[in-house]
C-alpha cells in the first residue's frame, strides 16, 4: 500500500516533518564536524608522506573527484531506496575513508592514503545533499527555509571541527598514531554517528520512495508529456543546474587563489586564515535567510541578486589594495554570501522542476556538475592568475557570475501544477 505524506498546513510542518528536520539537522552538524576536520590537515598529511610540497595538493583534487562520483552515486540510490538509504550510505563510506586515512599514515603507504582521501571525498559530499533531503519534507511554499535550515545545521560542526585539531592531535599520539592523523580520527567517529542517527530516526523518509499513482495518457504537446516523455530535462532544471555551476566555479576560482594572493604581499598565516574562515561562515550561515527568499520571492530573483552580489565581490577583490585584510576579507565574505544566494536559489528552482520520479538521481547529476565546476574554476584559477593577475582573475570571475547567472536565472520557467 502506498504510504501518504504526513498532513502540513500552509503555515508550517507537521510533527512528524519538524522531527525529521531535527534529526537531519543532528547528522548534519556531526558530519560538518568530520568534513572540517579531516580537511584541515590533509594537505598537511600529504605534505608529510608524500614529502613534496608540489603534492600537497592532491588531497583537494581528489576530494573534488571522489566528490562528483558520489553525488552521481548517492543521487541514485536516494532514487531507489529514499533519502534515509542515500545519506546513511554517504556518511559510512566518509567513515571509510577517514579510517583509511589514519591507517595509511600509521602505515607510511601513500597509496593507501591517496585512495582513501578519494573515498573520503566521495562520502563529504553527502552534507551538501541532504539540504535536497530538507526539501523533500516541506510543503512547496516552504522548500527553501527547508533546505536552508538543513544546509545551516552543518555549519556548527564545521566550525567545531578544525577548534579540536590540537586535541584530537594528542589523542592520536597516545595511541601511537601521527598527531596529523587526529582529526581524521573525529571525523571517522562523526560520520558513523551521523550515519546511525539517521538509520534510526529519520522516520517517515523524506523522499518516500513509493510508486507513483498511474497517470491518464497525455497529449503529445502537454507540459508533462514534455516533462516525462521527450527524455529532456524540463526548463527549471537546467536553470536552477546552471545557476548552481556557475556560482561553484566562480567561488571556487576567487577563493583558490586569495590565500596565494595575500601570502605574496606578505600576509600573515593567521591573516589568510581569518579571511578563510570569514568566507567559509558566509557560505553557510546566511542559509536561513537565503532560503526565506527563495521562498518569498522566488528562486529566480535570489539567483538573479546572486549575480550581482558575486559580481560586488570579484571587483572588491581585484580593486582592494593587496595589503588591505579588511577589504580582502568584505571581497571573500561577498563572495560566500552570493555562492549561498545561488545555492538556494538553485535548489529551490531544480527541487521545483524535477519530476518525481527521478528528482533525486536528477539533483544528484546538479551537484556532479557542481564538482567539476569546482575542479575546473580551481585549475582555470591559477592559469589565469599566473598570466594576468589576481585582480584580473577577480574581476572577470565576478563579470562571468552577473552575465550568466542573472540571465539564466530570470530567462529559467517553474514547473507547471
Amino acid at each position: 500500500m502506498t504510504r501518504t505524506a504526513p498532513s502540513a498546513t500552509a503555515a508550517g510542518f507537521s510533527p512528524e516533518q519538524r522531527r525529521a528536520l531535527t534529526v537531519l539537522g543532528v547528522s548534519q552538524t556531526l558530519g560538518g564536524a568530520g568534513m572540517a576536520a579531516g580537511i584541515t590537515v590533509g594537505a598537511l598529511l600529504a605534505q608529510d608522506l608524500l614529502g613534496s610540497t608540489s603534492l600537497a595538493g592532491l588531497p583537494a583534487a581528489l576530494y573534488t573527484i571522489g566528490a562528483a562520483l558520489g553525488a552521481a552515486v548517492l543521487g541514485r540510490v536516494s532514487q531507489r531506496f529514499g533519502r534515509r538509504a542515500g545519506l546513511a550510505l554517504g556518511n559510512g563510506i566518509a567513515a571509510l575513508g577517514s579510517a583509511g586515512v589514519v591507517a595509511g599514515a600509521a602505515a607510511r603507504w601513500p597509496v593507501l592514503l591517496l585512495a582513501a582521501l578519494f573515498v573520503y571525498g566521495a562520502g563529504t559530499v553527502t552534507g551538501l545533499l541532504a539540504r535536497y533531503a530538507g526539501a523533500d519534507l516541506a510543503p512547496p511554499e516552504r522548500r527553501g527555509r527547508a533546505a536552508g535550515t538543513v544546509l545551516f545545521a552543518m555549519t556548527l560542526g564545521a566550525v567545531v571541527g578544525p577548534n579540536l585539531t590540537g586535541p584530537t592531535g594528542a589523542l592520536a599520539g597516545t595511541l601511537g598514531l601521527p598527531g596529523l592523523t587526529g582529526p581524521f580520527l573525529l571525523a571517522a567517529v562523526a560520520y558513523v554517528a551521523a550515519a546511525l542517527v539517521l538509520v534510526v530516526w529519520l522516520r517517515p523518509d523524506p523522499l518516500r520512495p513509493d510508486p507513483l499513482p498511474p497517470t491518464p495518457p497525455q497529449e503529445p504537446g502537454s507540459a508533462r508529456a514534455g516533462a516525462r516523455g521527450t527524455g529532456r530535462p524540463a526548463p527549471g532544471v537546467v536553470t536552477g543546474a546552471t545557476v548552481m555551476i556557475t556560482a561553484q566555479l566562480v567561488m571556487i576560482a576567487v577563493m583558490t587563489m586569495t590565500p596565494v594572493h595575500m601570502a605574496a604581499h606578505g600576509h600573515t598565516t593567521q591573516a589568510v586564515g581569518l579571511v578563510i574562515a570569514l568566507h567559509v561562515g558566509a557560505m553557510f550561515l546566511p542559509s536561513p535567510l537565503s532560503g526565506l527568499l527563495a521562498d518569498r520571492i522566488g528562486g529566480r530573483r535570489v539567483a538573479a541578486a546572486a549575480g550581482a552580489v558575486l559580481l560586488s565581490a570579484g571587483l572588491l577583490a581585484g580593486l582592494a589594495p593587496p595589503s588591505s585584510t579588511p577589504l580582502l576579507a568584505c571581497a571573500l565574505i561577498l563572495l560566500g554570501v552570493g555562492w549561498n544566494l545561488a545555492l538556494l536559489g538553485g535548489t529551490a528552482m531544480l527541487t521545483d522542476a524535477a519530476p518525481a520520479e527521478n528528482r533525486a538521481a536528477t539533483q544528484g547529476l546538479a551537484d556532479v556538475g557542481m564538482s567539476v565546476a569546482g575542479a575546473t574554476g580551481g585549475m582555470a584559477s591559477g592559469l589565469v592568475m599566473g598570466g594576468s593577475g589576481y585582480p584580473v582573475l577577480a574581476a572577470a570571475a565576478g563579470a562571468l557570475a552577473l552575465a550568466v547567472i542573472p540571465a539564466v536565472a530570470m530567462s529559467g520557467s517553474r514547473r507547471p501544477s
